[in-house]
C-alpha cells in the first residue's frame, strides 16, 4: 500500500488522518500508510497543511543560515556512492588533511559576520578519530569556535559514546549524522558500514546530551516507498531529530550515481513537506542541490516548511549559492534570517 495512488489514499480515510495532524501532538507512530497518504495529498493540500503546521511551531518568516566548512578533505574509507570524497571513486576533489585550528577559527567568523547563526565543520572519516592529537586538535577546534557565540555541528563519521561525551564538554551542539534513505535502499549505496552503524552513532550522540542532526539526500535513484520509509525511520526516533537536512542529489562525475536520472522537483518537495509535517518541531534544512534550484523552488521549499539554509560558495566540495544571492533571495520573498543562536533543551534517552 505504500507509494499507493491517490484515489487509494482518499479511500482510507484521509480525513481522519488530517484531524490527528492539526492537534499539533507529537507522534512517533506514523505507519507507512499514513505518511504514504500524507506524500500523495494533491500538492496545493499538502502545502496547505505542512504551512498549517509550520506556522504553529515556527515563524513563517524566519530562516536560519548555516555555513558548512570541510575541514578534512577526501580520502574517506566509506564507499558511499554519492559522495565525491570516497577513495574508492575518481573525482576532481582536492584532497587535504585537518584544517589547522586558526584557520577555521577565522572562515566561523567570516561565516558568523554573513549572518550564519550555526557553523557546521564536516571531516571526510569514517569514524572520528580515536584520542590522540588529531581528536585533541578537534576538541580545541570546537572551544574556539563555540566561543564566538555559534552554534556548533560537527559531522565526523562513526561516534563512540565516550567520544560524543567529550565533544559535547568542548561545546559541540549538534551532531549530524545521516542515515540517507530507508534501510532497504541504503545497502544499494553504501556497502561499508550498515544502516545499523548509524543508528548507533545516533544512539552515542543523544546520550551525550548534543541534539541530532539527521536526514538524507533524493533524487538518488529511490522508489517514493523508500522515501516514506526513510520519513518513517526519522519520525519514529524519540525524541525526533532536532535537525532535519533534506538533500538533492549533486551528480558528481566519478561518482557511482553521476548519470543518476534527475530527481522530480516536487518530490523533493513533497519529501519536505512531509517531514514538517511529520516532524513540526524539527528544523528541516534545504541543504545539499540548492545551486541546481531555481527561486522558484526555494521558495515552494520554504513554503513546504524547511526554514534553514546552508550559505557560501561551498558546501564541503560542491558549488552552493553564495550569501549575497540567499540574501536577496529572502528580501525579494519578504523573509529574514535568524539573528539568534537557539538552545534548546537537550533531550536523552
Amino acid at each position: 500500500m505504500i507509494g499507493c495512488s491517490l484515489n487509494h489514499a482518499r479511500g482510507l480515510n484521509m480525513q481522519q488522518v488530517e484531524t490527528r495532524l492539526y492537534q499539533n501532538q507529537l507522534r512517533h507512530d506514523f505507519d507507512l500508510d499514513e505518511i504514504g497518504m500524507i506524500y500523495h495529498l494533491p500538492l496545493p493540500r499538502l502545502l496547505k497543511i505542512a504551512q498549517t503546521i509550520h506556522s504553529e511551531n515556527w515563524s513563517d518568516e524566519e530562516v536560519q543560515l548555516c555555513t558548512l566548512l570541510s575541514i578534512k578533505t577526501g580520502g574517506c574509507k566509506e564507499n558511499c556512492s554519492y559522495c565525491p570524497q570516497s577513495a574508492h571513486h575518481t573525482t576532481k576533489v582536492n584532497s587535504h588533511g585537518l584544517l589547522e585550528v586558526d584557520e577555521i577559527k577565522k572562515a566561523a567568523q567570516t561565516a558568523k559576520d554573513a549572518g550564519s547563526t550555526r557553523f557546521c565543520m564536516g571531516a571526510a572519516w569514517r569514524a572520528a578519530p580515536k584520542s590522540g592529537p588529531a581528536f585533541d586538535q578537534i576538541v580545541e577546534t570546537v572551544k574556539e569556535v563555540s566561543g564566538l557565540g555559534l552554534e556548533v555541528c560537527m559531522t565526523l563519521g562513526l561516534l563512540t559514546e565516550d567520544q560524543a561525551h567529550k565533544l559535547k564538554d568542548a561545546g559541540v551542539y549538534a551532531y549530524n549524522h545521516n542515515i540517507d534513505s530507508s534501510r532497504e535502499y541504503y545497502e544499494k549505496v553504501i556497502s561499508t558500514r550498515t544502516f545499523d552503524d548509524r543508528l548507533e552513532t545516533l544512539r552515542n550522540v543523544r546520550k551525550s546530551g548534543m541534539t541530532v542532526c539527521c536526514g538524507g539526500i533524493v533524487g538518488m535513484g529511490e522508489e517514493i516507498t523508500d522515501r516514506i520509509k526513510f520519513l518513517k525511520e526519522l519520525n519514529t526516533m524519540n525524541p525526533h531529530p532536532e535537525s532535519v537536512p533534506i538533500n538533492m542529489l549533486i551528480k558528481v562525475e566519478g561518482t557511482p550515481l553521476e548519470n543518476a536520472e534527475d530527481l522530480d522537483i516536487f518530490d523533493l518537495i513533497r519529501t519536505i513537506a512531509t517531514a514538517r509535517i511529520i516532524m513540526p518541531k524539527s528544523r528541516v534544512r534545504l541543504s545539499a542541490g540548492r545551486k541546481q534550484m531555481s527561486d522558484e523552488t526555494q521558495a515552494m521549499a520554504f513554503m513546504a516548511g524547511a526554514n534553514s539554509i546552508f550559505t557560501g560558495d561551498k558546501l564541503l566540495t560542491t558549488e552552493n549559492p553564495n550569501i549575497d544571492d540567499d540574501k536577496k533571495l529572502l528580501s525579494r520573498l519578504g523573509m529574514r534570517s535568524v539573528t539568534k543562536v537557539e538552545k534548546v533543551g537537550h533531550a536523552r534517552f
